[in-house]
């Protein structure tokens, strides 16, 4: 090897090095703080920036989607992403890099969920102020974090229980109805349902009881799939749950009492993003805490090998009803969200395509995985919405990707990974010494 190469190859190595250095040693508060900053910049330079660059505005969705449309805008999207994204980040994160570990530092030292509210108060703040400068944006990111909960509930059955279910749409749906039709006819003037029986104003303090109601419906009919399911074994519970999901869109199809096939409107605004962000917050930590439990180590040994748990007292069938209907509700109450962002629904809204569109999430991320769901739900949605200007290439291309991820990994982009949120908040010295 000739001596400038060996020279080129340290310098490769220094600088890789330094860049791994640098991104370990700065806290997860850091990088909120650099985002937050980010956000601040677009929000009050984006459009002269923007417009300095020859862009017709402010990219909604990080310029996927002008580059997509008119691929001239390419080089002033780039320079838009780092004059706005990258330089304002970098620079924040490498100024606060020192204060900002002695700040995580500090919130190591009180109790955990005082760290973990203001960690979350950053975050929002920042996709609040995102958000808000597009309705397109405020959009999809509470589509993004409805699929959020959608993947991780799936997650539970396919991915730590095992098992392969169809039937997540039709759980959806439940709770989409159910929570629609308590909040039309009790907080609404409704053509469908009349005048309102309790006043309006009541109504976003009620709406989490018509979110869990939601959420029952669903768990109520994964009752009904899992008796007869866990009966037995093999694959017999994708059968039977894609049966389920055919069955709940006729039954709603053929309800003159929701709409039919006509679907319910005029849902009442209250899917805000205060609302979906805690709820979705919530139901990390519950999902989350459930997995790591007893519960947890039961399902991975009745998935690893039912006869030997059985053998060592679990009672597999009692475990897999529970986590079924944990799932199931969850779903129902992302159901009942998604009705009320969209303020719409029909059955059509809960087929075959919304079953691939959570499958691709969950495998996509990876099972077993907390994290991995998220990724996956995250990566999936975005993505989705970035080729939308490609029309119906766009359902050729992510399943390819789809195709390349299962060949090179299987079980998904980031599978079997715990989701620590404590060690996450950590400062990063601290953890370095360690």
């Amino acid at each position: 090897m000739d001596i400038p190469d060996h020279i080129s190859q340290l310098h490769k190595k220094g600088f890789k090095a330094r860049l791994q250095g640098f991104v370990t040693t700065v806290p997860l508060i850091g990088w909120f703080l650099g985002f937050l900053g980010a956000v601040l910049v677009e929000y009050s330079l984006g459009d002269l920036i923007s417009y300095y660059l020859g862009l017709p505005k402010i990219p909604v969705l990080f310029g996927l989607l002008s580059v997509l449309k008119k691929p001239l805008l390419i080089p002033g999207t780039i320079g838009y992403l780092i004059l706005v994204y990258g330089l304002p980040i970098l620079l924040i994160v490498k100024s606060l890099q020192k204060p900002a570990n002695k700040l995580a530092g500090f919130l190591d030292k009180r109790p955990v969920t005082v760290a973990a509210l203001v960690h979350l108060g950053l975050f929002y703040g920042a996709l609040h102020l995102w958000a808000d400068m597009s309705d397109y944006r405020l959009l999809v990111l509470k589509l993004t974090m409805i699929a959020v909960m959608l993947t991780l509930s799936i997650n539970v059955i396919n991915g730590y229980m095992g098992e392969f279910s169809c039937s997540h749409p039709g759980f959806m749906a439940l709770g989409a109805y159910t929570a629609s039709t308590i909040t039309l006819l009790l907080f609404a003037n409704d053509k469908q349902f009349g005048d309102a029986l309790l006043p309006e104003a009541l109504g976003l303090y009620f709406f989490p009881l018509a979110l869990i109601a939601g959420g029952i419906a669903a768990a109520l009919g994964a009752l009904v799939i899992a008796i007869p399911s866990f009966r037995t074994r093999g694959d017999y519970l994708a059968i039977i749950s894609l049966a389920f999901l055919f069955i709940v869109k006729s039954l709603i199809e053929n309800l003159e009492f929701v709409g039919g096939p006509r679907g319910m409107s005029s849902q009442p605004h209250y899917s805000t993003l205060p609302m979906v962000f805690i709820v979705m917050v919530l139901c990390i930590w519950i999902i989350n805490n459930f997995v790591r439990s007893t519960m947890g180590k039961a399902l991975n040994a009745v998935r690893d090998n039912e006869l030997a748990a059985e053998a060592m007292t679990v009672n597999t069938r009692k475990t897999k009803i529970i986590t079924f209907m944990f799932g199931a509700f969850w779903a129902g109450v992302a159901g009942g969200l998604f009705a009320h962002v969209l303020r719409y629904v029909n059955p059509g809204s809960f087929g075959i395509q919304r079953l691939a569109e959570i499958l691709a999430m969950v495998y996509f991320g990876g099972l077993n995985s907390v994290t991995g769901s998220i990724v996956g739900a995250v990566s999936i949605n975005i993505l989705s919405e970035a080729l939308r200007p490609l029309e119906i290439y766009k359902w050729i291309i992510i399943p390819l990707l789809l195709i390349l991820v299962m060949l090179f990994r299987p079980t998904g982009l980031i599978a079997f990974t715990e989701f620590k949120p404590k060690e996450l908040m950590k400062p990063r010295q601290q953890l370095g010494e360690e």
